[in-house]
């Protein structure tokens, strides 16, 4: 079976997939035959590039492949897929992913994997047939070689770290908008983000904003759906503005909480210096493959706290975590739920209090902690890894028709 490989490269998981791939064996003994095409990321040219549509027409034709493969999904590809009448699998990464919005995800030459199961229900209650369920992966092959020595243990050894970005290195939509909202809209949204911030499992910020709300924040924000999209401005709204901030501002909280009664560790951009409250320590960046798995390693516990608009998914920060052995305590995510059992593989905090309470007992409770971790990273490595998922996907193409 012969792969065209787009080779995205600001995808953190590019490279264990492509090993994946590279590893991959069929019931017969052979190996995929993978062509590989750099593609340049730019989300102002995913829907129109005369240049590159030109070009990748040839690409398909030169090598004829069984299908295409990319990260996210391109609806440039998806058109000539469609044109060409290959199949085209994307294997979804992001959460809100605007994309996924654009007519062309109904094309029957998609293959459309979704890793959040939320996102899939909707679309696939929605009457979208190119549509599947996948959850992210990790890497236990390249993670388990990683094995720190002594400078790293004495480098990044420490009780609690969260690894992500607090947001605000990023273009901050309700900061600018904010000050041009009337006061009724604003206080609404504000509203509307201090009761989402009690609640995790559901997120019900799209469907609280009125048609009165949405167009004062269209409004003021200048911000509109694209002509060759399905996407509605409370989609928009709720993912790229209000939950964004919503995370912001849970991040932020929940960091300063933490770092006034234990001592934590944030690893983030370099843009995100100024915040280091009582107690927190900022670290800057960690580099993904360098770094970020030895943090997880002699981190005693590792903090997830999801973006808010990942509604139901796993993030791949939780894989990398429970992929290098770590003990991971997180926010109540329904996928992770539904995938690892809680206190078992991993443990969810309920509330700010359970969360200081769960950080005080496990720090305490060094056996179960680890015993947490390594069945957790059992798990993964029997069925959560890239080489696992590589299988599913080659036989979810077998079994779709074009």
């Amino acid at each position: 079976m012969k792969i065209l490989y787009l080779d995205i490269s600001v995808f953190f998981a590019n490279r264990d997939m492509l090993d994946a791939l590279e590893r991959y064996v069929d019931p017969d003994g052979n190996h995929l035959d993978i062509v590989k095409l750099k593609y340049e990321y730019d989300e102002s040219r995913v829907r129109h590039d005369d240049a590159f549509e030109e070009s990748f027409i040839k690409t398909i034709r030169n090598t004829s492949p069984d299908f295409v493969f990319s990260f996210n999904f391109l609806p440039i590809v998806s058109k000539v897929c469609d044109i060409e009448r290959v199949k085209y699998v994307s294997w979804i990464y992001d959460n809100p992913e605007i994309f996924l919005y654009s007519f062309r995800v109904i094309n029957p030459c998609n293959i459309v994997l979704m890793f959040d199961s939320k996102q899939y229900e909707t679309f696939k209650n929605g009457g979208i047939k190119t549509v599947e369920y996948l959850p992210l992966a990790a890497s236990t092959r390249r993670l388990d070689a990683m094995v720190p020595n002594r400078q790293q243990t004495e480098r990044f050894i420490t009780d609690i770290s969260f690894v992500g970005s607090l947001y605000t290195e990023r273009k901050q939509y309700y900061e600018e908008i904010a000050p041009k909202l009337s006061p009724y809209t604003k206080g609404y949204i504000d509203g509307l983000i201090r009761a989402q911030l009690q609640v995790d499992g559901m997120n019900f910020i799209e469907e609280c904003l009125t048609p009165e709300i949405t167009e004062e924040i269209q409004k003021v924000s200048g911000i509109n759906t694209y002509p060759d999209s399905a996407e509605t401005l409370e989609y928009l709204f709720a993912n790229f503005i209000i939950n964004r901030q919503a995370t912001i501002i849970e991040r932020k909280e929940l960091l300063t909480l933490i770092g006034e009664h234990f001592p934590v560790r944030l690893y983030t951009y370099n843009q995100n210096k100024a915040f280091s409250p009582p107690g927190v320590q900022n670290m800057g960046p960690a580099d993904y493959f360098e770094e970020m798995p030895y943090v997880f390693k002699l981190s005693k516990i590792n903090l997830n706290i999801t973006l808010r608009s990942i509604q139901h998914a796993i993030p791949l920060r939780v894989y990398d975590i429970l992929g290098a052995g770590g003990f991971l305590l997180s926010n109540y995510q329904v996928d992770l739920a539904r995938h690892f059992t809680p206190d078992e593989d991993f443990v969810y905090y309920e509330d700010r209090k359970d969360l200081l309470n769960k950080i005080d007992y496990y720090l305490k409770h060094d056996d179960e902690r680890m015993a947490i971790a390594q069945n957790a990273h059992n798990k993964i490595k029997e069925a959560h890894t890239f080489d696992v998922r590589v299988k599913q996907i080659i036989d979810i193409v077998k079994e779709r028709k074009l």
